[in-house]
């Protein structure tokens, strides 16, 4: 099973950055697929496929890393993109005690250097790939998709800032591929871990 650590923000906090989203979406078509709200997560660790076997494991060290952190508080703020392809919104706050508790749930050295605290909240459609694919095979220059480029879309949530909200606990997630709606991810809580700064 695929297993990850992550902060899920409040629902006041996805719905904020629903409405402030909402025009965007209307432009961009058929070309980027939506994450479900009810999934948008921050990752603090990615743990990649394992035997059920690993999940006790985990979850004891979930369990010591919450008990040496504290709550914080952090909010999305603005966006970007990771390749092209994939649209995220950026975390503001106390991000220099998020970065450390990353570190801390991360179980790889090479992950830990590499991670940024961000929310996936959509990539291009396999459609829009399969366009773009075939395109570059024909040698064409490859078209923007009907609606706004991805570039233009960071550009306009880039000056998002939502509300503040804590993070106050770690959840160890099972992701299953295709089973969630729209055939995206499905997620399922293995775990959480209450941050206490104890």
């Amino acid at each position: 099973m695929r297993l990850f650590a992550a902060a899920h923000p409040p629902r006041a906090a996805r719905e904020h950055l629903v409405r402030a989203m909402t025009e965007v979406r209307a432009l961009t078509g058929t070309a980027l697929r939506w994450g479900d709200p009810e999934q948008w997560h921050v990752t603090l660790a990615f743990y990649g496929d394992q035997p059920e076997g690993a999940v006790p494991d985990l979850s004891e060290h979930l369990g010591e890393v919450a008990r040496g952190f504290p709550p914080l508080r952090v909010s999305l703020h603005g966006a970007g993109s990771f390749s092209g392809t994939t649209l995220w919104m950026g975390v503001g706050g106390e991000t220099a005690d998020l970065a450390e508790l990353m570190r801390a749930c991360s179980l790889d050295p090479d992950e830990r250097a590499r991670q940024r605290a961000h929310l996936t909240v959509a990539r291009t459609s396999r459609t829009e790939r399969t366009r773009q694919a075939k395109e570059r095979r024909r040698g064409s220059r490859v078209r923007a998709h009907t609606g706004p480029e991805l570039a233009h879309v960071v550009h306009a949530l880039s000056v998002y800032d939502g509300p503040e909200w804590t993070v106050s606990e770690i959840r160890l997630v099972a992701s299953e591929l295709g089973r969630g709606r729209s055939g995206g991810a499905l997620h399922t809580d293995m775990g959480r871990y209450v941050l206490t700064g104890a």
